[in-house]
Formats: structure tokens, sequence, C-alpha cells
């Protein structure tokens, strides 16, 4: 059982589609029982967002959940009458059809439930389901959406409800390297990472996949393949961390352009303050990245922390109200131009010096590092937005990614 998952670029036009087609044939004629789930053709859902905009900039999300949905059906179509061309029978479903049962919030809509009767029958029969990736229903009926990048996460969920061997995401890419060969052309394709891995370079800026389809997939574990959909190649898979292999110490090398940084400096040291000057901002639904609050000095603290750059203004003028609500003798400064730099590895947890050999290598290049955040197996560094890329090729050299053989 393989669940076969094609994103919008490499089923972009007829003659993607009939290789998409060229590829699932392929893979059934080896003997597998295939699923395939696809997105909306090539920039489809931004166009019909963009519909919408010429119409109100606040779109009633119900209705545009049925409006940007309308993509994906559009390509079920077009992708079961090219596998159909090829002898092989195929058989289309909306999300609704399917049936994939959300909640009832719309644009970001979480999964309740998948049936997999009326699948298991066309699979049983032979025959080949397309899925219309990005959707689902609601148990009154409404059509919702998973948000962008959906579509992977209807390729995990479908992979973990049919208890699948494998849910392939088919892209313009072939796997998952140790860090964008754009900014590194010597960036090398790994051949495995695990669920940990993946999840920390996806939430520090990776765009490979959604990070709510890893987070689903590590939680049912769904071995999960980034592989192209043009080549042969074995690309990467993504599963758990197979304990009696020695991986490299640092996989790869996430960044994150969209940074701003708010310092607030001055705060008095006392209880309910750092609340205080946050609690506008969280009701704002505004996410608070990385924190550092330094020790206190003359009864006065210092507080920095980052949000999204989309968020920087909003947030300022926040927490400028709060201060002068709080009646604080405080100076609140921000950039816009700062970027994330993240080193992040399994092997971190049992070898020692990785920030000693990461910040000699950034001193190497005269980059300063503004702020630290840490996990068990990532260290972040908040660093001038003009030396991101810098700082990313004098890391991945440092750690030796540039050197790594795919087995």
């Amino acid at each position: 059982m393989i669940v076969q998952k094609f994103g919008g670029t490499s089923i972009g036009s007829i003659e993607l589609i009939e290789n998409a087609a060229d590829r699932v044939a392929k893979t059934r004629a080896a003997g597998n029982r295939v699923v395939v789930v696809v997105s909306a053709m090539g920039d489809t859902t931004d166009r019909l967002a963009g519909l919408a905009r010429e119409l109100t900039s606040r779109p009633a999300p119900r209705e545009l959940d049925m409006l940007l949905t309308s993509g994906e059906q559009t390509t079920i179509a077009l992708m079961c009458i090219a596998l159909q061309q090829r002898g092989v029978p195929a058989r289309s479903y909306l999300g609704s059809q399917v049936p994939i049962v959300t909640d009832r919030v719309h644009g970001k809509a979480r999964i309740k439930h998948v049936g997999c009767d009326r699948l298991t029958a066309e699979l049983d029969a032979g025959t080949v389901p397309v899925v219309a990736g990005f959707q689902g229903v609601d148990e009154d009926g409404n059509v919702t959406s998973f948000g962008r990048g959906g579509s992977d996460t209807t390729a995990v969920a479908l992979a973990a409800a049919l208890e699948a061997a494998e849910c392939q995401i088919l892209s313009d890419v072939d796997g998952i390297y140790t860090t964008d060969p754009r900014v590194v052309p010597s960036a090398q394709r790994m051949e495995r990472v695990t669920f940990e891995e993946i999840l920390e370079m996806s939430s520090l800026g990776s765009r490979v996949l959604q990070l709510r389809a890893v987070e689903f997939a590590g939680k049912y574990n769904v071995p999960l393949r980034v592989m192209s959909a043009q080549g042969d190649g074995p690309g990467t898979l993504i599963g758990y961390e197979a304990p009696e292999l020695e991986g490299p110490v640092v996989s790869g090398i996430a960044f994150n352009r969209d940074e701003a940084e708010i310092t607030i400096a001055g705060v008095p040291d006392r209880p309910g303050v750092v609340h205080a000057v946050l609690a506008s901002v969280a009701d704002a639904h505004i996410e608070v990245d990385m924190i550092v609050l330094n020790a206190p000095r003359n009864g006065r603290v210092d507080l920095s922390f980052t949000v999204h750059r989309n968020d920087f203004d909003e947030t300022l003028g926040l927490v400028n109200n709060a201060v002068s609500a709080e009646d604080m003798a405080t100076e609140v400064v921000g950039s816009a131009k700062v970027a994330k730099i993240s080193v992040v590895g399994v092997g971190m947890r049992s070898h020692a010096g990785i920030a000693a050999r990461m910040f000699e290598a950034l001193a190497g290049e005269g980059i300063n590092v503004r702020m630290i955040a840490t996990s068990e197996i990532k260290i972040s560094v908040l660093v001038e937005e003009r030396y991101l890329e810098l700082g990313v090729r004098c890391l991945h050299e440092a750690f030796g990614l540039d050197r790594v053989q795919n087995q």
C-alpha cells in the first residue's frame, strides 16, 4: 500500500499530469496498491484567493473554503482521465466523499476521522482512488480546508488510516537537503532524517513539508518519503531514529528570514511584569518565538523576543501600549532586519561542543549573535539579516555537511 501525493508544481500542466500518471501506473505495475492525493494545479489556489480579494479584503471563511477547494476538483478529474487512458482503473474523490471529517474551523481545520470503507473497496477492486488534497467536511456538511500545504496532511492522514507502508510526497525537489542548495550549492541530499529533525527544520523555516503533516506522520508512525515527481531517485526517507545507526551529529542547517526582534530595555524586575508586556501580544494571536530575559541589574531587566516579520508593526504598537499602561519608564526598540539560523541533529544529544563550534564559526566570519535558543536537538541564533547567507555557508562547512555521502 503506497500513498502518492503530487504537489501543485508537479501537476501544473497537462504534460506534467501525464508524467504523474505514468509514475502512478509504474508504481501500480510493480505490484503495489496505490492511493493518489493531488493539490490544485500550479498557482490555482493563489489565483482563486486573488479573485476573492478583488471583492473584499475579508471574505467569509466558509465561502473562501468553498472557493479555494475547487482547484483540487479539477485536478482529481484530470488525473483519473490520464490514468484511465493508460489502462489504469481510477476514480476521483473529494474530501467530503471519502469522507475526511474535520472540526468546524474554516481555513485551518483539524481532522477528526477518516472513513476508509469506500477507498478500501476501490482498492480491493483494483481501482486507484484519486483524492483531492487540502480539504475535508465538517459534521454539518460544510467544506473545510487545512491551510497552505494541506495536501500533505491529507496524504499522511490517508496513509495512517489505511495503514500504508509508505507515504510518498512527490514534488519538484528530489529530497531533503542539508540546507537550501540555492544558498549553499554544495548542500547534500540526505538519505534519511528523523521525524524530530524534520519537525525542527520545518518549524525553523524549511519549506519542504507542512509542519502539521510531519506531526501527523510522527504521531501515527507513517514513513514519509520526499522525492522527485520527475526522476527515479530514492529521495529522503523520514522515520524514527534507528538506534543501531550512528548518524551525523548535525543533520542540517535551517534558516528563516521572516524574523523581527523587539527589545524592552529597563523593565522593572518584579513578578508579573513580563506577562503584563506580552499578554496583549498573545491576545492578538501573535506567536512569540525566541525570548531572552537578562540578569537583573539595579532592579531592572531587559526583555527581548522575536515575532514573525509580518507582525512586527502591530506587536511594536501593542508593547508600547502595554508599557504606557503599566507606567514603566522603559525604552522599546525593534528591528525587522534580523534572521534566524539553526543547526539541527539528533546526534547533538550525545555530543558535546556543538555550541562552541557553532559560535567559533560565526565569530570567524565576524557575525555577532543577538539571541540564542536551544532544545535537545537544535541551537538557533538570531543575527543581522545581511549575514544570513554567510552564516549558513560557514556553519554548513564547519559541521562537514558538504561532505555527507548518501549510502
